[in-house]
């Protein structure tokens, strides 16, 4: 099943959409102010039983049991989503996150960190760490990053989850290199994994482009 939603405003489908209308920050990006509420984009079903949906908008939004914010190794959160995920989940975030490197050491990309939710609507946040790009093995670190992530949602009790595009912001990985990326660890992992608990992946993107590459890579799995 496809699911396309139109922007509330004009009607229109969200690809159809250009100009300069006026936008909302996230970060160190910007998105038209009609997706202050997360639209829903495509849906599909993968494995027979877990819904993967590609939604455009702020993932700090997401009424998930956690999201997940595009981290460092060592989880200092200045800037892009993991800047505004900290502005919105509050200081308590960089505390834990802190503590947790403390206890245990930089952040892998195999194994993420996670931390409570903050003043979020979510119960956690996972904090992934994806490659840089130009580093080498960039693929696999970023599957690496994606079905860690998986697996510590599953750990933890979780049924639903909403992923950025890790690593395609300030560490440079192409968008449409990531987008196959992502999607094929995703249903890798639940393919090897029919026990998961997770009924729902939400990947949730904040800007046209990203969404575009996302879709397209979404039909070209399907149909593989």
């Amino acid at each position: 099943m496809v699911i396309l939603s139109k922007d509330p405003l004009s009607g229109k489908n969200p690809q159809a959409i250009t100009g300069s209308a006026l936008t909302l920050p996230i970060g160190d990006a910007k998105i038209p102010s009609w997706i202050a509420m997360n639209i829903l984009i495509r849906e599909c079903i993968l494995e027979g039983r877990v819904k993967l949906q590609i939604v455009q908008g702020d993932i700090t939004e997401e009424s998930v049991d956690a999201i997940v914010n595009a981290a460092n190794a060592h989880l200092r959160h200045g800037g892009g989503l993991a800047g505004a995920i900290l502005r919105r989940a509050g200081p308590r975030i960089q505390e834990e996150s802190d503590a947790w490197i403390r206890e245990k050491g930089p952040v892998t990309h195999a194994e993420p960190a996670f931390t409570s939710g903050g003043n979020l609507s979510c119960k956690y946040i996972i904090h992934a760490v994806g490659p840089v790009w130009g580093e080498g093995a960039e693929d696999n670190k970023l599957a690496l990053a994606i079905t860690g992530t998986l697996r510590l949602a599953d750990h933890l009790g979780l049924s639903s989850i909403a992923l950025p595009a890790i690593s395609t912001g300030i560490f440079r990985f192409p968008k449409e290199r990531a987008a196959r990326v992502i999607l094929r660890a995703v249903r890798e992992y639940f393919s090897i994994k029919p026990d998961s608990g997770i009924e729902l992946v939400r990947l949730t993107l904040y800007d046209q482009e990203t969404v575009e590459c996302f879709s397209e890579s979404l039909d070209e799995l399907l149909h593989n």
